[in-house]
């Protein structure tokens, strides 16, 4: 948003359709800049090289393209890709008009509200010089039903209900325009809410902020919840730890980690946390600690088996991490592999004899 605000010159890279095998997915996007510097990606490689070539000449033209790439290569040794499928692609150079669009979006999914981006592109056929027509507009999760223009609004609505992007193709005749339409999801940020601001906290601060989340960080102590240790846009509140946890609002899109200074704290935090319907909850620990307070919290009655049973403990993939940022590195895979398989792999605990 603040490159549109600021009258800065770039065009989108939309990936309107990607069918076989494709290094990247419907919906990928990056930003070519004037110099032909590429911000994301969108697959890499030759493919990406044409990308980039014809979006400074659709900077410089001001006109947006589109163009449809094959990965059919038959050897290892040749020039073209050989993933064995097809892109279509959009280079499209930003304007005044995209704004609101990009804006709605933005500003709903950091409200934790969800809707669509829809971008219809228009052809004229016959007419090979002459650039497609680009339209976004964006759509309420909540406005779906009010709908009136193509793919309809059963199509949409399972666009959102599935979180998955639709790509709808229709060829003019008799001289009619071809006409490209592009369903997207535009879902709630994810949110990640730390317990604790220790060296684990700002390792795993940096490694969600890459990945996408808003990270709010929560500690007791105020030299550990000063925003300045942590990246820019990293959100620190210092308090009672389980009182902020209880009354923080958490749905499927939070996810919740525990690495506090100690057990008991981590146990009270946990405490407060167990039946809260967040999408994600870890916590740090030896394998014996976990077995312990697992042990400790059934028969106390403080939580279920299955309740207890939803929490990565200890957190993270099992992935032989010693290093705090391996240890961030390792709940980041785990934060993604929750988020986009609604499971991850946990580590196992270790028994503990009755006494």
């Amino acid at each position: 948003m603040d490159r549109i605000d600021r009258r800065e010159a770039f065009a989108v890279a939309l990936v309107l359709s990607a069918r076989g095998s494709t290094p990247r997915e419907t919906g990928a996007r990056a930003l070519i800049e004037p110099n032909g510097e590429i911000l994301g990606t969108i697959g890499g490689g030759a493919m990406e090289g044409e990308a980039r070539r014809r979006g400074v000449e659709a900077i410089a033209a001001g006109r947006p393209v589109v163009f449809e790439c094959q990965f059919e290569g038959m050897g290892l040794w040749e020039a073209v890709p050989i993933c064995g499928g097809t892109m279509r692609v959009l280079l499209d150079p930003l304007s005044d008009s995209k704004r609101e669009a990009y804006a709605s979006a933005s500003e709903m999914s950091k409200a934790g509200r969800s809707g669509l981006l829809l971008t219809t592109v228009t052809s004229t056929t016959g007419e090979r010089d002459a650039p497609p027509k680009v339209d976004l507009r964006w759509i309420d999760s909540d406005k779906v039903a009010q709908v009136t223009v193509p793919p309809g609004i059963e199509a949409l609505q399972k666009v959102l209900d599935q979180e998955k992007p639709l790509h709808l193709l229709q060829p003019g005749e008799a001289g009619a325009p071809t006409v490209e339409i592009l369903a997207e999801p535009v879902l709630a940020s994810p949110v990640l809410l730390i317990a604790g601001g220790g060296h684990v906290s700002r390792a795993l601060a940096l490694q969600a902020v890459l990945i996408g989340y808003e990270v709010v960080v929560v500690d007791d102590r105020l030299e550990y919840a000063e925003a300045s240790r942590f990246p820019d846009g990293v959100k620190t509140m210092c308090g009672d730890i389980p009182g902020i946890l209880a009354a923080f609002p958490s749905g499927p899109q939070t996810s919740i980690v525990l690495v506090t200074r100690g057990h008991l704290c981590d146990a009270t935090a946990l405490e407060v946390c167990i039946r809260k319907p967040a999408g994600y909850l870890g916590m740090i620990g030896s394998r014996r600690k976990i077995a312990l307070m697992r042990r400790e919290f059934l028969q106390s009655g403080r939580a279920t088996a299955e309740e207890w049973d939803r929490i990565y403990a200890p957190v993270g993939l099992d992935i032989g991490a010693l290093t705090v940022p391996e240890i961030a590195v390792s709940i980041a895979a785990q934060l993604i592999a929750a988020r986009r398989t609604g499971r991850a792999a946990g580590m196992p605990t270790q028994e503990v004899p009755n006494d």
